[in-house]
């Protein structure tokens, strides 16, 4: 089984520049989770990217990560 908050995790900490700072909170409800991402305030332009095409990317990998699991993903970013 897929740990999707791990997934996450991994995905944010390779595009930043403090992976120290990055944490993932993991919220269930019923089929749907929540995973809410922080990163370090100078890394948040690299995580949304421009026009927000690589937060829209991420959610997509997690999307299809998600699959895998039977259940629906939701990602925040703080």
């Amino acid at each position: 089984m897929i740990d999707l908050k791990e997934v996450l995790s991994i995905i944010a900490r390779s595009i930043v520049e403090h992976p120290d700072e990055v944490t993932v909170t993991e919220t269930v409800s019923g089929d749907v989770v929540t995973l809410t991402l922080s990163v370090a305030e100078s890394d948040m332009g690299m995580v949304i990217g421009r026009h927000g095409k690589i937060a829209h990317a991420i959610r997509s990998v997690m999307k299809a990560a998600a699959v895998s699991t039977g259940k629906k993903v939701n990602v925040d970013i703080k």
